[in-house]
């Protein structure tokens, strides 16, 4: 095994550490490099999964299991995967890891309240995602919830459907590890989403999305949000979708989340001014022109302070498209509304 640390923090990180990361460290570092205002984090990483697996004698048995089960049998699959999950859910943390994640995690200043959120390695990759095959959890407070939910993180690489996506597709589950992301977690006033050019045509304008509240949101398919098309070459707002926004997720007390009603003078205000539509949308440029590939980005607001959560490729462009069409913007809205940006959002 290599000697990459257990843990990173952002500073540490670049693009290049998808091995270690995956793909939304990887993002969340190079997005710090870059100079994009990313809340507080560090990484737990995939090799500190691996090392897991092997002082809690777990490696061989979870992929002698997985080895010998028919994934077309949903009864077998779905067992085998509450197996796996309970095994690594329920194993002792060993000692030299759990010591480094506590330690990292006082380090970002006590009773901070994280994100922790699940970043495998073959994860975000333009041409082979998983997006959406991990979990997130939101609104973890303490030492003992952030070790508990890095365990939950680890174990949901065993999910049924991750487990089939990856023998239908041709991933070995011995070469697939997961690294997990601990985030400041920023209470969003308003967030969402947004893509950095057309997400079908590739046209250089950008589509953001916005909801009150955390950005879970948009991504559950919870809240019908605000759309909004910004065209880049001449800097203004072409097109604006104003939803009713009747409902919103908050935290709720010193764990998880709650969906809350909107009070009716904000469910049909506008989220989003046109100087902030303009501001993210700088960001968003900011981002693509960095990557050199239109960019899929997650962001929330609080007060007047932006903060981009996540960057990645946009994966839906139709290579050959010429300029968007007259119903780009309808376009994009349906796409937003089925493009699942991750399970879950550290707004």
């Amino acid at each position: 095994m290599d000697e990459t640390p257990n843990i990173l923090w952002l500073t540490e990180i670049r693009n290049t550490d998808i091995p270690s990361v995956g793909g939304k460290g990887a993002s969340l570092g190079e997005m710090t490099h870059v100079g994009l205002p990313v809340p507080q984090a560090f990484v737990v990483t995939a090799q500190a999964f691996r090392r897991f697996l092997q002082l809690t004698n777990l490696e061989e048995s979870i992929f002698s299991i997985l080895e010998a089960i028919d994934v077309d049998d949903n009864d077998v699959l779905n067992a085998t995967s509450d197996k796996v999950k309970v095994m690594v859910e329920t194993a002792d943390m060993p000692d030299v890891i759990r010591k480094e994640i506590v330690e990292a995690y006082q380090k970002m200043g006590a009773e901070t309240v994280v994100a922790v959120r699940s970043s495998a390695t073959a994860e975000d990759l333009p041409d082979a995602s998983f997006a959406g095959q991990q979990d997130t959890y939101l609104n973890i407070l303490g030492e003992e919830d952030v070790i508990d939910a890095v365990q939950r993180c680890w174990a949901s690489l065993y999910t049924a459907r991750a487990i089939y996506y990856r023998a239908k597709n041709g991933f070995d589950d011995r070469s697939v590890n997961i690294a997990v992301v601990v985030q400041q977690l920023v209470f969003s006033e308003k967030a969402g989403v947004m893509f950095s050019s057309h997400p079908v045509s590739g046209a250089k304008t950008v589509i953001i999305e916005g909801s009150w509240g955390l950005g879970e949101a948009i991504v559950s398919g919870t809240v019908s949000p605000d759309n909004y098309v910004y065209d880049r070459q001449t800097h203004k707002v072409v097109n604006k979708t104003v939803a009713i926004k009747s409902v919103e997720i908050i935290p709720d007390g010193n764990k998880g989340t709650k969906v809350s009603e909107v009070p009716a003078d904000r469910q049909t205000a506008q989220v989003l001014s046109d100087e902030e539509i303009a501001a993210l949308a700088e960001f968003a440029v900011k981002s693509e022109e960095h990557y050199e590939n239109p960019q899929d980005m997650e962001w929330g607001m609080v007060g007047d302070k932006i903060y981009i959560l996540q960057s990645r490729p946009i994966t839906t462009i139709q290579k050959g498209k010429g300029a968007a069409s007259a119903s780009a913007a309808t376009d994009a809205k349906h796409i937003l509304q089925g493009y699942g940006a991750s399970p879950g959002i550290a707004t």
